[in-house]
């Protein structure tokens, strides 16, 4: 990530983060498809390539986010792990096709 310089913004103006190094990279909007674009700066300082599997988690309450898929599974997240290892996790093709 690149360095934090005053009240938690980056010296090239593109992110905001909070002292654990997590970022704040905007907003985006969703189109008629339901597709987002994930701001560049957030790509390069999290390694989002083209290709890579994003989880998509949500909570009623907050929300969602987006996990690298790899991440999950390097980390054992017993929840969610055992049902990615066994294909049970929709993909994006599968919502293109409906």
């Amino acid at each position: 990530m690149t360095p934090v310089g005053d009240k938690g913004r980056d010296a090239s103006g593109g992110a905001s983060y909070d002292p654990k190094g997590r970022g704040f990279y905007g907003a985006v909007t969703v189109s008629e498809r339901g597709q987002i674009v994930i701001p560049a700066k957030a790509r390069r300082d999290l390694d989002i390539n083209a290709g890579d599997k994003l989880l998509v988690l949500g909570d009623p309450q907050h929300g969602i986010a987006l996990m690298k898929i790899e991440s999950l599974m390097q980390s054992g997240f017993p929840p969610l792990g055992g049902h990615l290892q066994q294909g049970q996790g929709q993909s994006q093709e599968a919502d293109d096709k409906e």
